[in-house]
């Protein structure tokens, strides 16, 4: 695609229709991923991974340095594995100590340095850090699966496939902090670099080396070399939970960016007036794979896993229903869909913006926020009324003093400084709640604004309690996709739904949730290993066990 040519689209799903928690919930990674954008600028640079440093005892204990050159600059994973005791082995948010630890340092740090880290990673927020440490992680084993690859690679053997494919990683991280915390660098150090401009770049490339070196640290232990095959189809777990929910809300001009360019993205395909041949073949060969994907995909939770169940039969029925030599053979198997279920119609979007990479990848460098939220003020109060009232019904519908519709609370915890969720009629601390009901605020501006008059800087000089609800309706005309449209503190809100929209634009598949509260997912499944970056570096959708 020339760059002063825009591709005709149709038109976009529209906000209501997206942005609700149910849709959001059901949401599937893409080629626009953040991790698959980031691979594709590692292999367009042709970047080479070294590892510097390795000091490991026989066990696996100890610390290394891998560093590479992306966009001129050259950032260095630190990994430090220490030998830790069962009983304080737990992925939950109060745990002390972990498997391994990582910063991502800026440069290539010295012996100094090296130390420093190591002496500070393993304790995490106990410890303090510097603006030359950009990331800071932490990962626990799988330790059935950890331990069964090493134990296979000294018998002189490859470990079991099917434990390899049912598992998927050797470890899982429980955190992955950027933009400051703890002491290391703010994003605004960074973001203007070549390669990490876009959201997330940093803690993706963290996560892409870790996994790098879970693989090195297995072999190490165990004296032997993994199938190449079985390596990329090791990624990295990850737990997560409530403490990225609230990233959604309050990052309204991000949050439209990846919708819009993700809705856009659909958009063009569907525009797609015929297609070739080769073209059809890719969207069944692609169809399959998601089939075989979702019949590798099980978890232990008998609800969820009859969700997968239902899906895996759903898929079934509309892929053999696909005709891709139809005009605008896009547009109508999307329509053809509009009933089925959101699981359905999103893998369906997720698939179809797959083979066009000319037509969207382009559209990734318009997921950033360089700017910050700009809209122009609406002045007159009986502008904000017709604003809110034309595009924030959503807001408009509940009664929030009905105790189902206000049943919860989100509030950020003493001990960890994480989010949290509370039950208002239960339990203590609705009198510290986060400013995360933005519906119930725009309902509450909105009636207080039907009995006022003059102009908006006088409405809020007497109720300066409304100037958030303000500004997040003035921001919805120029970013449309900016809020979820769902009552965020019902007792029907599901903080699941926002971890799996946030996870997929990551990249994340294989949804593991373990409440409705948190979950544990994979990435980097399938993904180039740093020696084959150059080799088929971008189709590793929904990746499949190779046999």
């Amino acid at each position: 695609m020339k760059d002063d040519v825009i591709p005709p689209q149709t038109d976009l799903r529209s906000p209501p229709q997206v942005m609700r928690l149910a849709r959001m919930g059901a949401m599937f990674p893409t080629r626009l991923s953040f991790l698959r954008s980031l691979m594709r600028r590692l292999a367009a640079e042709n970047v080479t991974v070294t590892r510097p440093v390795w000091q490991m005892s026989e066990d696996g204990f100890g610390h290394a340095v891998y560093s590479l050159d992306l966009g001129g600059h050259v950032y260095s994973l630190v990994a430090v594995s220490t030998d830790l005791p069962p009983e304080l082995r737990t992925d939950r948010v109060i745990a002390t100590a972990w498997d391994s630890a990582y910063v991502l340092y800026d440069g290539v740090p010295d012996q100094e340095e090296i130390a420093r880290i190591t002496a500070a990673a393993p304790k995490q927020e106990a410890a303090r850090f510097t603006e030359r440490d950009l990331i800071l992680s932490r990962a626990n084993k799988s330790v059935r699966l950890f331990a069964h690859v090493v134990e296979a690679l000294r018998a002189g053997r490859q470990p079991d496939r099917d434990m390899i494919r049912d598992v998927g990683y050797l470890m899982r991280t429980t955190a992955v902090y950027g933009n400051g915390k703890f002491g290391i660098a703010d994003r605004n150090l960074i973001d203007s670099r070549t390669g990490l401009e876009g959201p997330f770049a940093a803690e993706m490339l963290t996560v892409w080396l870790i996994r790098h070196f879970t693989h090195d640290l297995v072999e190490h232990t165990g004296k032997g070399r993994l199938d190449p095959q079985l390596k990329r189809h090791l990624g990295i777990g990850n737990s997560t939970g409530l403490g990225m929910a609230p990233f959604l809300v309050n990052h309204p001009v991000l949050l439209n960016n990846w919708m819009l360019v993700r809705e856009t993205a659909l958009a063009r395909v569907r525009a797609i007036d015929r297609l070739e041949g080769a073209q059809q073949d890719r969207l069944h060969q692609l169809a399959a794979r998601a089939a075989t994907h979702l019949a590798e995909w099980n978890v232990p939770d008998p609800a969820h896993q009859a969700r997968i169940d239902a899906l895996r039969g759903d898929w079934d029925r509309v892929r053999a229903r696909f005709d891709f030599g139809v005009q605008r053979p896009l547009d109508h198997a999307m329509t053809s869909i509009q009933h089925a279920s959101f699981d359905v119609q999103e893998l369906t979007a997720a698939m179809f913006i797959e083979p066009f990479g000319d037509l969207v990848d382009g559209l990734a460098d318009c997921m950033g926020d360089p700017f910050g939220g700009f809209c122009p003020p609406v002045g007159k109060l009986q502008a904000l009324r017709d604003l809110i009232e034309t595009q924030f019904t959503w807001a408009l519908t509940p009664d929030y003093d009905a105790p189902e519709n206000c049943g919860q609370f989100w509030y950020v915890s003493e001990a960890k400084q994480e989010p949290r969720l509370g039950l208002r009629f239960e339990e203590d601390g609705a009198a510290l709640e986060s400013p995360l009901d933005i519906g119930r605020r725009i309902k509450a501006l909105h009636v207080a604004l039907l009995s006022e008059q003059g102009s908006l800087a006088e409405f809020l000089a007497a109720h300066p309690e409304h100037a958030l609800a303000v500004s997040r309706v003035q921001m919805g005309a120029r970013y449309p996709y900016a809020e979820i449209q769902d009552n965020l503190i019902a007792t029907s809100c599901l903080p699941i739904d926002m971890l799996r929209c946030k996870l997929s634009f990551f990249g994340a598949s294989k949804f593991d949730p373990k409440s409705d509260r948190w979950t544990r997912i994979t990435l980097c499944q399938g993904a180039p290993l740093a020696g084959d970056l150059r080799d088929n570096a971008d189709d590793w959708w929904l990746p499949v066990f190779q046999p």
